[in-house]
């Protein structure tokens, strides 16, 4: 098989997987039903990955290289921070609401029983949008001559908490509260006293 087929195909079963998480909310996963869902027996889907957790890792790399590659391209396209924090909090939350099976994997629903490793690195994800978020809130402090109601670090944390609430919400109702429901409203009651000029 040609690396581009071995590629096209290891793309195929981590679609399915993701619809698979996606149509059944609570449900464990095993590789036996995600065979039959690819239409390849449960040696070929190890051929392509050694583990289930390798599997869902691979979920777990598109949402990362997802998710930054477009903070990238804000943090470029976008000077205010205050717009930054705003942009990227919805990119979190369109992903979540366009891609509910990933979104059960982002709360760790879908982790339940799986590796440790997992969950670690699913926590280095979020840490990592938090980190982010507390690094434009301190430059805007040097680059806009704005301070932030309450420290950087604990702003970032609220903003994180307010956004991962609302994935978790999404999961629990199965999917039929979604993300952004009612979000521009809690933005602005989030970001009206969040940064002030310095007196």
């Amino acid at each position: 098989m040609s690396s581009d087929a071995r590629s096209s195909r290891k793309e195929h079963i981590l679609q399915s997987l993701a619809r698979m998480l996606e149509t059944g909310p609570g449900e464990r996963i095993t590789t036996a039903a995600l065979a039959r869902e690819v239409g390849v027996s449960e040696a070929a889907l190890y051929r392509h990955f050694p583990s289930k957790a390798k599997m869902f890792e691979g979920l777990i790399v598109f949402i990362e290289e997802t998710l930054f590659t477009r903070i990238s391209r804000i943090l470029d396209d976008e000077p205010s921070a205050l717009h930054r924090c705003e942009k990227i909090l919805i990119l979190l939350l369109t992903f979540a609401e366009k891609n509910p099976g990933m979104t059960r994997l982002m709360t760790g629903d879908a982790l339940a029983g799986e590796t440790e490793r997992l969950r670690q690195r699913i926590s280095q994800l979020f840490d990592r949008l938090e980190a982010q978020l507390k690094q434009i809130l301190r430059e805007a402090q040097i680059r806009e001559n704005l301070k932030t109601a309450i420290s950087p670090a604990v702003m970032a944390n609220l903003l994180m908490a307010s956004a991962e609430g609302r994935l978790m919400q999404f999961v629990r109702s199965e999917f039929k509260k979604t993300p952004t429901q009612h979000w521009d409203e809690q933005w602005q009651f989030l970001s009206r006293n969040m940064l002030a000029p310095f007196a």
